[in-house]
């Protein structure tokens, strides 16, 4: 959204009527100049196009990988079982297919949908050499399959990331944002409508609520979009706002008359989707099931002390021996820097807080001064940042020495932790340990805080790889903490990993 409307926006948001008028003036006045602007790219990029289009790309890079392991081939189409391989563009679309992958969603993460093209391109080609055992037993078209299955993946892969960042860039934009309704103006419609407005990416835009009882608004902060009316006048929002997609969160009303509500909008193509009642109970392994037409959901929970976890704790240890042994020469070399900018010692140590409650010595390398002033205490510093988590520049004084800022802007500064991960104190990944005296200050204040000490504390973790680093909201790192610890896999592990090698590119504070 334009940071003029953004203006428009919240400065008639206040008040018991929140001026209603002005704000559905703000919202139609962006409608046609985008609807003529942008016909095209609203119908490619996104609603029932999105994956039309995906599949059309796809099947065109399928068919080029085909042609470019066909090149050099010394046997012709038809000869000694080539013609196998033009079987392997339609299976896999198909197998792609079959694990949703044409399906219009909010997001689908980059390495999720590297590892979906990577298992259908692999079992395509397995398929055809079963084929080809089978069908033509003297044949050998092993090498071709195997051309195409290189070729292919590379391509789709590619492709693949090409569009969604044209369909990221196009949804920041605003070119193909969707209007959005939240039912249920209270503490989780907020923050829905806070989550829509810190990820452009998901093409969402907040345009107002419906709820027949909000809560007033001292109860409830962070709501910068007028409640329009309840549930019974759906039909006057829509016509209104032009909306395309509802969001039901929570409200005062029954979940009854929500049927109704999900009924009209089915009527009117608007998209709905809704915050499950006890959400923070479930994960990625629920499990759907159903008893005649009655819905259940299966909750399958994370077992910090299972033997999931003792494979974890082990990998921990194999992975880090090993990235320790790599990293030597940049320990060593960090090391050194340390060393000569100013006296003091090579590492740093301080008291942090475990899994289980349990207290450890974290290690990390030096980057402060020894010789000037602490920072703020810790109650000093909570008092000044309500919901900020510590991390960065404490106090008024930046103690940090040159060569200490470029490790803490780099994330070396915390290469030393991979002795914690070896001593089984700490895990590659994780909730970030805080100091005990924080801890203690913060269980009182924040939701499901002490919820992250149920496994250890990792030196790099979901929250961080997703920017929430340095002096960041804390309810939103817990929030993501949490997550990590209901999903866990290894699989989600190696994913954290790998996109965590980009931090040093990254400023992490």
């Amino acid at each position: 959204m334009p940071e003029a409307e953004q203006h428009q926006l919240s400065s008639v948001t206040t008040g018991p009527q929140l001026r209603r008028d002005a704000v559905l003036e703000a919202v139609r006045s962006d409608v046609a100049p985008a609807s003529r602007r942008s016909r095209i790219a609203r119908l490619l990029l996104q609603g029932r196009g999105w994956p039309f289009l995906r599949a059309a790309c796809d099947a065109v890079l399928l068919i080029a990988a085909v042609a470019a392991a066909r090149v050099g081939s010394p046997l012709g189409l038809g000869e000694d079982g080539q013609s196998l391989v033009l079987f392997f563009p339609p299976a896999v679309i198909a197998l792609l297919a079959a694990r949703k992958m044409y399906r219009s969603r909010l997001q689908i993460p980059l390495l999720e949908g590297v590892f979906h093209i990577i298992g259908a391109t692999s079992t395509a080609a397995a398929l055809l050499i079963a084929a080809a055992a089978f069908l033509e037993p003297d044949a050998d078209p092993a090498g071709l399959i195997a051309r195409t299955w290189v070729f292919s993946t590379a391509y789709v892969a590619a492709g693949r990331l090409l569009l969604a960042r044209s369909q990221t860039r196009a949804r920041r934009s605003g070119l193909i944002e969707k209007r959005t309704l939240i039912v249920g103006a209270g503490i989780v419609g907020c923050q829905v409508e806070r989550r829509l407005r810190e990820q452009p990416q998901l093409g969402l835009r907040p345009v107002g609520y419906i709820d027949a009882d909000p809560s007033p608004e001292e109860m409830v902060s962070g709501r910068s979009v007028p409640v329009l009316g309840g549930p019974a006048e759906l039909e006057r929002i829509l016509d209104e706002t032009g909306a395309q997609h509802v969001v039901i969160g929570f409200s005062t009303a029954p979940d009854s008359s929500y049927l109704p509500l999900i009924r009209r909008c089915e009527e009117r193509n608007v998209e709905v989707t809704l915050v499950p009642r006890m959400f923070d109970t479930l994960n990625l392994r629920v499990d759907l099931q159903h008893i005649g037409g009655l819905p259940l959901f299966a909750l399958h929970a994370v077992r910090p002390r299972g033997f999931q976890f003792a494979v974890k704790h082990a990998f921990d240890r194999i992975a880090g021996g090993v990235i320790l042994a790599l990293l030597s020469p940049v320990i060593a070399t960090s090391a050194l820097a340390v060393r000569l900018s100013s006296r003091g010692p090579v590492f740093f140590r301080q008291s942090r807080m475990g899994r289980d409650g349990r207290p450890f010595e974290m290690l990390k390398f030096r980057s402060m001064r020894i010789s000037d002033p602490a920072a703020a205490l810790p109650d000093e510093w909570i008092t000044a940042n309500a919901d900020l988590a510590p991390g960065g520049v404490e106090g008024d004084k930046d103690r940090r020495t040159k060569a200490g800022s470029f490790l803490r802007r780099t994330s070396l500064d915390e290469l030393p932790q991979l002795f914690n991960v070896l001593k089984g104190e700490m895990s590659l990944v994780g909730p970030r340990p805080e100091r005990p005296e924080f801890v203690e200050a913060f269980e009182g204040r924040v939701r499901r805080y002490e919820d992250r000490h149920r496994v250890k504390a990792g030196i790099t973790g979901w929250a961080q790889v997703n920017g929430l680093r340095g002096k960041t909201s804390l309810a939103d790192r817990i929030e993501w903490d949490n997550f990590y610890i209901e999903n866990w896999s290894l699989l989600l592990d190696v994913k954290i990993l790998a996109l965590t090698v980009i931090a040093p590119f990254q400023n992490a504070e």
